[in-house]
C-alpha cells in the first residue's frame, strides 16, 4: 500500500509540475506573450519598423497611437479608414490591459491609469527590467534604439521576450 501511495504522489507531482510549466509558472498566464495575427496589422505596421506585439501596451496608448498615425513618430502613417479601424480593433483586442499574460499584466501595471504612453521604452516595466543596460548600448549601430526590440530578442515580434535568449549585439 505504501509504495502504491508513492506512486501516486509521484504521478501528480509530475502532472502538476508539467501543467505548472506549459502555463508559463506558478502566476499563470505565463511570460511569452500568445502569438496573434492580423494581416493589415503585419503588412502595414511591419513595412516601416518591427512589429511591436499588441500586449506590449494598453488600450488607450493603441488608441491613442492609432489616432495620430498623420503624426506617428514624426512620420504620416496614415491609412484608410477600414483598414485603420481593423487594426485599431485587433490591437485593443489584444492590448496589455485585455490580456491574461504575466508580461503584459505587469506592463499594464506599470503605467499610471492616466497615461497613454505611444512608446514601450517609456513605461516603469521596461525601464526597471533594462536598468542595468547603458544608454550608449541602445545607441550601438547594431541596435539603433531602445525601440528596436528584436536586436536583443530575438523572438521579440511573436512577444517571446525571455531573458534566457537575449544577445545583446556587439
Amino acid at each position: 500500500m505504501k509504495s502504491w501511495m508513492q506512486f501516486l504522489v509521484l504521478i501528480t507531482s509530475i502532472t502538476s509540475t508539467s501543467a505548472l510549466l506549459a502555463s508559463g509558472g506558478a502566476e499563470g498566464g505565463g511570460s511569452q506573450m500568445s502569438p496573434v495575427t492580423n494581416a493589415k496589422w503585419k503588412a502595414e505596421c511591419s513595412s516601416c519598423h518591427m512589429l511591436y506585439h499588441p500586449g506590449l501596451l494598453p488600450e488607450r496608448s493603441w488608441g491613442k497611437m492609432m489616432g495620430g498615425l498623420d503624426k506617428h513618430f514624426g512620420e504620416n502613417a496614415s491609412l484608410d479608414p477600414a483598414t485603420r479601424d481593423e487594426i485599431t480593433r485587433f490591437l485593443v483586442t489584444n492590448s496589455a490591459d485585455k490580456s491574461d499574460n504575466r508580461r503584459s499584466s505587469r506592463i499594464n501595471q506599470s503605467i499610471p491609469a492616466n497615461a497613454a504612453p505611444l512608446r514601450i521604452s517609456e513605461t516603469r516595466y521596461f525601464t526597471s527590467k533594462h536598468d542595468e543596460i547603458s544608454p550608449v548600448t541602445f545607441k550601438r549601430k547594431s541596435i539603433g534604439s531602445a525601440a528596436n526590440c528584436i536586436a536583443c530578442h530575438q523572438g521579440a515580434e511573436k512577444g517571446n521576450f525571455s531573458e534566457s535568449q537575449v544577445k545583446i549585439p556587439r
